[in-house]
């Protein structure tokens, strides 16, 4: 992207976001993952998947629910030392789909959860069944796991999503823009960040503030479509 010649590049100043459960915006496509990590230790099995897309709000569950149980992050490979730790205390596998596997590996991880009585939680984009898992063992062990899916954001979630996004980045815009951004954005959180994250890089380069004018620029550089007024 070219950058216009009135831009300067502005200090990458560290914007911290909340993470906190009081932080976690409730909506109803979260509901069913707020409620697993919310009745931890009472799970319905000792493996919970939680399956949705980028930016979904997998993350700040995994997060909370980490905090909560006192797990610890693991990578089941070839090697690894996944198993004991999940023989000892809880144990968080994130983007499953996306770091990869090792079936064994992870097998054997179910298989200490389950028999030394913690938890595993997985986080993923895809449901277990569309893994590249060839053991069938595994594969048995997966569907007997509790999955909660995330399903894709409404306008109401997308517009807490965007408050709270700029409220990270110490930026307190008004309704209306809020509302213009929504009704013409990608519906993905990821999408958000992305114009969260732009707006305030052009707000700061250009020493000016947050506008509807600014919001379209954006929008139109994602290639949204839907810019008319």
């Amino acid at each position: 992207m070219t950058r216009r010649p009135f831009e300067q590049l502005p200090l990458a100043f560290g914007h911290d976001p909340a993470t906190g459960r009081e932080d976690l915006l409730v909506s109803d496509r979260l509901s069913a993952a707020i409620a697993i990590v919310d009745h931890w230790p009472d799970w319905p099995s000792p493996v919970v998947i939680i399956a949705g897309p980028v930016g979904s709000g997998k993350s700040h569950l995994a997060s909370i629910w980490r905090e909560r149980a006192g797990a610890e992050t693991i990578h089941p490979v070839a090697g690894s030392d996944a198993a004991d730790i999940a023989a000892r205390k809880p144990v968080l596998f994130e983007d499953a789909d996306r770091q990869g596997f090792d079936d064994t590996a992870l097998f054997h991880v179910i298989n200490s959860v389950r028999q030394h009585g913690t938890a595993l939680l997985i986080t993923s984009r895809l449901w277990p069944m569309s893994w590249p898992v060839t053991l069938p063992d595994l594969r048995s062990r997966l569907k007997a796991a509790t999955v909660v899916e995330i399903g894709e954001p409404d306008d109401e979630l997308l517009t807490q999503v965007l408050i709270k996004l700029f409220a990270d980045r110490q930026l307190f815009v008004d309704e209306r823009l809020v509302a213009y951004i929504v009704a013409r954005m990608e519906r993905s959180l990821e999408a958000a960040q992305t114009i969260v994250e732009r707006l305030d890089h052009l707000a700061l380069a250009r020493g000016t503030r947050l506008t509807r004018a600014l919001a379209a620029e954006v929008l139109a550089e994602l290639g949204n479509p839907h810019l008319s007024d």
